[in-house]
């Protein structure tokens, strides 16, 4: 199954870690952000690549070229950033079948397999991974409502007064008809193309989407302090592991 990774963006609110460099090639954990996406997707059985670059692409093609870890990477370009939707239009060309797409500035701990189980096993034209967040912040997100069949009727990007407090997590599988939809998107009040408009779009002409709750902990590396509590984060996920292994150990 092929991969849409989206790291075009400039990662403005990441400044000055961003000065110098992509928002994906930022560190956590000694490791950059788009490796700990590559590193997830192959671990739940993608063998292809399709990266959106934009803003300081050249390090991230001569960093990975064309594989990781035997995936092949091919490298979409979108020349300027008018929003989510469109940065997936800038791959369509290279996709020939259903596929995942993550954003590529997000770590996830997560059940990410679940999410293309549940689109298979359904046939659903979508299914996302999504979240409960306090109401207060459900403003910042992508909100979703849903049925009683957990398939989802509506989604609002960035609402003023949101319909729930669920919210979209920056992992999503898709059937090329989302192409279609993105196609038609008229810009928002931001001047960008949204992809919760492309997935109305999907949901007004009948698609059937999921969504799928997700079990563990994603962290949205969006400020300097997002990238510091994912440090901390990681480093207590290592040192839990470690006391579990010790604990395992047969004693000798």
């Amino acid at each position: 199954m092929q991969a849409v990774v989206l790291a075009a963006g400039k990662g403005t609110r990441l400044r000055p870690l961003t000065e110098d460099k992509p928002k994906v090639l930022v560190e956590v954990d000694s490791k950059p952000l788009i490796e700990d996406v590559f590193d997830n997707l192959i671990d739940i059985g993608i063998t292809e690549f399709v990266v959106v670059v934009g803003y300081r692409k050249e390090q991230i093609i001569e960093r990975y070229g064309d594989e990781y870890r035997g995936a092949p990477i091919t490298y979409a370009h979108q020349r300027e950033q008018f929003g989510l939707a469109h940065a997936i239009l800038q791959a369509e060309p290279h996709i020939d079948s259903d596929f995942v797409l993550m954003l590529g500035d997000n770590i996830f701990r997560a059940n990410l397999g679940d999410v293309i189980n549940r689109q298979q096993e359904a046939r659903a034209d979508a299914a996302f991974l999504v979240e409960e967040v306090p109401y207060e912040e459900a403003s910042r997100y992508g909100v979703l409502d849903t049925n009683e069949y957990g398939e989802i009727v509506e989604v609002v990007e960035k609402p003023d007064d949101p319909p729930s407090n669920l919210v979209m997590t920056g992992f999503y599988t898709f059937t090329p008809e989302i192409f279609h939809a993105c196609h038609l998107v008229q810009p928002s009040d931001r001047g960008e193309y949204e992809l919760p408009d492309a997935i109305d779009l999907l949901i007004q002409s009948g698609r059937t989407i999921d969504a799928i709750r997700m079990d563990g902990k994603r962290i949205d590396v969006g400020y300097p302090e997002d990238r510091e509590r994912a440090e901390e984060w990681l480093a207590e996920r290592t040192a839990d592991q470690s006391e579990e292994q010790t604990a395992d150990a047969p004693e000798q």
